[in-house]
């Protein structure tokens, strides 16, 4: 195991696996996220506009470093449909090493 302090995981939930897919695809091209896993067929309960609502969304999990968040926000914020799109970061412990060097890489100065 090794430090995952410089690595982050971001839940974006999107309406329909078709959003999912085209807010993951383009991050992936950016390079903003080295993996972008899509969860179809949750359902969602919450508040909004003074009301429970619920709906059937999809998951979205990104791992990303931290060092890209910033723009991966303001990437998903300017392409997302909803009014306040869940954009959630979560700051991982530890990971495995190998793939905590691939993440590094895809997402490194050097492809941008």
């Amino acid at each position: 195991m090794k430090s995952a302090a410089k690595f982050a995981v971001v839940l974006v939930t999107a309406p329909d696996l078709a959003t999912a897919r085209r807010l993951a695809r383009g991050a992936l091209q950016a390079r903003l996220v080295a993996c972008a896993n899509l969860i179809p067929k949750i359902e969602s309960l919450y508040w909004w506009q003074e009301k429970i609502e619920s709906g059937a969304e999809v998951q979205m999990v990104l791992k990303t470093t931290k060092s890209r968040l910033a723009v991966l926000e303001k990437f998903i914020l300017a392409r997302h449909p909803y009014d306040t799109p869940e954009f959630l970061v979560l700051s991982p412990g530890a990971g495995g090493g190998k793939y905590l060097d691939w993440l590094a890489a895809i997402c490194a100065e050097k492809f941008r």
